[in-house]
């Protein structure tokens, strides 16, 4: 309710409104252009599946989001935002329906990554765009709740979107027609955004004029150098640090799971032709697809990130926040291997809530610890840093899950690693919270700040 209230007060701000619909639009888009990624790699019959694929696309999707986040700002500072979130989703429209006229081409493996990557590539501006836009729509004392509820509600538009993309995908014939399709959805979104944008007046979002800009070289430099000040800052902060190490190992243990279901979905559950009602899998007396099961596993692990954000406040108080990352590790620790070696679907979909709500559990404890503990002149800096791990934790995941897995997705050695890495980082928080409560650490309750998305 306190949300709602919330989001009602800040409505009124008709430049908020506007700006907060160019935000949806674009994030809806990304969501439906992730999963018609995800679908004409792993699922198109023409491709041949293979973890190495997955790792590839999983790279496309994320890196660019590792190596230009922090550098958005230096050329976002020098060009109107308006024009950026205009002419980015104009530019990612047409990059978007050329990558489904390839797609229709059936055009080889690597071209499709080429235009994929241009179309996140550009993501990295507008998202930085919309953020930096915020000041500029909403007064200062409703910024931070503006800041607050804004990308979660991206978060929850790409969620939808990809929820959209898996309802026009499940149905249709596998082949490239109706990955096609998909992806011109996303195309059309896109434009729809970009439309948007032209209700939000020129010079509306700044930079302001009267503020100029340091060198391009000069400022890229200051970024650099931010950066490195951050690692350092964090290595003074060793709580922080050793709770940004725990979710990074986290991540990738999500990241390699992830791998395993995509092939798992793939190959094991689903024959590829998803023609026949004996090429797909029965759960409770339905025939499910490879695709369908797919996105119930997306679901279900959503459920799991929202379970979390309800529950781990009261954990936290019970437990600390070291102590709640390592009930959430050790969890994972205990289930994982229960539900995941039988690669059987139903177990596997509970432990893709298990996994879920373990890595939003500890990812919103390690955001307060970071929130709590590092100095507020470094914050943005270490925040960059932590986006950065948590990313590349996650595509390196994939590296590692494409040289271990077979063709079929089923391999207990990975599942094996990532209950141990579970199990060491249970071990670690533990620890961490043995010692921090006996050096007085205020291992305390969750504190309102920046807001947790999967």
């Amino acid at each position: 309710m306190a949300v709602v209230r919330d989001l009602r007060v800040l409505l009124r701000f008709s430049g908020f409104r506007r700006l907060l619909t160019v935000r949806l639009l674009s994030q809806s888009a990304d969501g439906v252009f992730q999963v018609a990624l995800a679908a004409y790699v792993v699922f198109s019959p023409e491709q041949q599946t293979s973890p190495v694929a997955i790792a590839s696309a999983m790279a496309i999707l994320l890196l660019p989001y590792s190596l230009l986040g922090p550098f958005a700002g230096v050329l976002l500072d020098r060009w109107k935002r308006r024009q950026v979130l205009l002419y980015g989703n104009l530019l990612r429209a047409v990059l978007a329906t050329v990558t489904a006229l390839l797609v229709l081409a059936s055009v080889p493996l690597w071209l499709f990554y080429l235009a994929a990557l241009s179309v996140t590539a550009v993501n990295r501006f507008v998202l930085a765009g919309l953020s930096a836009a915020l000041p500029h729509v909403v007064d200062g004392e409703r910024l931070v709740m503006a800041n607050s509820l804004s990308p979660t509600a991206g978060t929850l538009a790409a969620t939808a979107g990809g929820g959209l993309a898996f309802l026009v995908r499940i149905p249709a014939p596998r082949g490239t027609g109706s990955d096609a399709a998909v992806v011109l959805l996303g195309a059309g979104l896109y434009l729809l955004g970009a439309l948007a944008a032209l209700r939000i007046g020129r010079a509306t979002l700044g930079p302001d004029a009267t503020v100029r800009p340091p060198r391009l070289g000069t400022a890229v430099v200051e970024v650099t150098r931010g950066l490195v000040a951050g690692v350092r800052h964090l290595g003074e902060r060793r709580g922080a640090a050793r709770s940004l190490a725990s979710m990074g190992v986290m991540r990738f243990c999500y990241g390699a799971l992830t791998v395993m279901v995509l092939m798992l979905c793939r190959y094991a559950w689903d024959d590829g032709t998803g023609d026949t009602v004996a090429s797909r899998t029965e759960i409770a007396g339905v025939a499910l697809g490879g695709m369908t099961l797919l996105g119930l596993a997306v679901l279900i692990s959503g459920v799991g990130f929202f379970v979390a954000a309800v529950l781990t406040p009261w954990a936290v108080r019970r437990t600390g926040r070291f102590g709640w990352i390592a009930v959430c590790s050790a969890g994972a620790a205990l289930l994982v291997p229960a539900l995941v070696l039988p690669f059987s679907p139903v177990p596997v979909l509970c432990a893709a809530f298990a996994v879920g709500l373990a890595t939003q559990g500890a990812k919103i404890s390690t955001d307060t610890i970071v929130q709590s503990s590092v100095d507020d002149d470094y914050r943005g800096r270490v925040f960059s840093l932590y986006d950065m791990l948590f990313n590349v934790a996650f595509v390196g995941a994939a590296g590692v899950a494409a040289l271990m897995l077979p063709s079929d997705g089923r391999s207990a050695t990975l599942t094996l690693m990532v209950t141990v890495l579970y199990a060491g980082v249970a071990v670690a928080m533990f620890h961490v919270k043995h010692a921090d409560g006996h050096h007085g650490g205020q291992d305390g309750a969750i504190s309102p700040g920046r807001p947790t998305t999967a």
